[in-house]
């Protein structure tokens, strides 16, 4: 990482102790940490190429985020237990259903179809030629999510379920390594859309619950499979089937 990066545009770039931020929690984020591994200031400084003084304030907002954990001599990564990645879903679905019900509330809010249109033609391409199942998918899915919820007008609301989102993401990223789950989301994400565009809310409202868990059992049991796959990568021991 360099401080002198240049953004397309003639923008100046953020601040290093930002670019080190978000450079260490998107690889909290992502797994490119494993659980327990001792992460230390000068070997993040290193890591990252500057000192250790914008990595020692990124560490201290990490701290206050619950991604990191302080240790005797150093720092490690939170691994999400299953309680909390069930409390993150009751949000998650709380959240995303809300964009909808507003809608069927207020006739006067209304989603913004060019965004819905434009969101469709995507999935529409994606359904065309699959891509072959990857944890990395969930950032497609992050986005279609996002999208759907903008465009029903509630910004706060996206701000809210992309702060979810980027806090269940090592977790979910697993769903998508199990075959056909790719192709079974593209389907199930054309088919909430074009019930919104069809103004068949009260339908769409129900299969986007049924699409993100209507049981949040079976969240639980996704979630566990996902955390005993993530310990058994990190450890170097094959999963369990």
């Amino acid at each position: 990482m360099s401080s002198a990066a240049v953004i397309p545009g003639g923008e100046q770039p953020p601040p290093l102790r930002e670019q080190v931020y978000v450079a260490i929690r998107d690889a909290v984020l992502n797994g490119d940490f494993p659980a327990g591994e001792r992460l230390t200031e000068p070997k993040l400084a290193k890591r990252y190429g500057m000192s250790r003084t914008p990595v020692r304030d990124a560490v201290t907002r990490l701290l206050a985020d619950g991604l990191l954990n302080r240790e005797e001599y150093g720092y490690s990564v939170v691994v999400p237990s299953v309680s909390r990645v069930r409390d993150l879903y009751e949000v998650r679905i709380a959240v995303e259903l809300r964009g909808i019900a507003r809608c069927i509330e207020n006739p006067g809010v209304r989603h913004d179809t060019g965004a819905l249109e434009t969101e469709l033609a995507y999935w529409h391409d994606l359904r065309a030629a699959p891509p072959q199942p990857a944890p990395e998918f969930v950032l497609a899915d992050e986005r279609y999510h996002a999208a759907l919820l903008s465009a029903s007008g509630n910004a706060e609301l996206v701000a809210v379920l992309t702060d979810v989102n980027s806090r269940i993401r090592r977790v979910r990223m697993y769903d998508f390594i199990i075959p056909g789950r790719i192709e079974t989301s593209i389907d199930e994400h054309i088919e909430i859309v074009e019930r919104v565009l069809d103004g068949r809310l009260e339908t769409a409202h129900r299969l986007l619950h049924e699409h993100i868990g209507a049981s949040l059992e079976i969240v639980v049991e996704r979630a566990t499979r996902a955390l005993v796959a993530m310990n058994a990568r990190e450890s170097g021991l094959p999963p369990r089937p």
